[in-house]
């Protein structure tokens, strides 16, 4: 539904992009007005020159919104699969092979409840699950220990990022309550995005900077 509506937005933004670069403003001239007879068919027709449109605001809404998503880590390496996932036998001999381990660092929300054995396809082990992020504000210079809201985000694919896998380059919100920050309203933001910066399976923390 959310991507649905956003593609229509995209969409009626080109159009009107597209509208506004190809428009022309067609203006009186002010030139004076020839010595010679004028055809009858032009006489009541005036003189007109035209002139390019430049759509300022929809050029800066454009560059604002390319810029709302400049993350400090715009490139990452891609993880393999092999790599996220370990393959699990299972079975009385060991020869079914449809499990699969995650080994990669995690997000479950607080009310996640794991499936029966039987059932589960993805194991994220509760040793590899994180509640907290260590959040660096890039203009105050100083780092928070937040909890996670969830992921947005992970550059490897949908699958992970539904999976709450958290890789380095990956997008989560962040619960900045506590920072006190609030809206050009007056409102106080509950949460931000923030990018991860490390290798939280290796590190055993997750360090993220704050998206601002």
């Amino acid at each position: 539904m959310f991507a649905k509506k956003r593609y229509a937005e995209k969409a009626q933004m080109k159009k009107t992009l597209a509208m506004h670069e190809e428009s022309t403003s067609r203006r009186k001239v002010d030139d004076n007005v020839e010595d010679g007879a004028v055809p009858a068919y032009l006489l009541d027709r005036e003189n007109t020159a035209r002139a390019k449109i430049l759509s300022n605001t929809i050029k800066q809404k454009r560059k604002e919104k390319a810029g709302k998503w400049d993350v400090p880590l715009p490139k990452v390496r891609p993880v393999a699969e092999d790599e996220m996932f370990r393959v699990i036998r299972t079975g009385k001999r060991k020869t079914k092979q449809w499990k699969r381990m995650v080994t990669k660092a995690t997000f479950v929300g607080p009310s996640f409840t794991r499936k029966p054995p039987k059932y589960e396809r993805f194991i994220r082990p509760s040793g590899l699950r994180f509640t907290k992020a260590h959040v660096t504000h890039p203009e105050l210079k100083c780092t928070f220990n937040l909890e996670i809201i969830g992921v947005k985000k992970n550059p490897n694919g949908q699958m992970y990022t539904s999976l709450g896998v958290m890789t380095k380059g990956t997008i989560i919100e962040v619960n900045v309550s506590e920072l006190g920050l609030v809206t050009p309203a007056g409102k106080v933001v509950w949460g931000k995005y923030a990018q991860v910066t490390n290798n939280p399976e290796n590190d055993g923390c997750i360090n993220a900077v704050l998206l601002v």
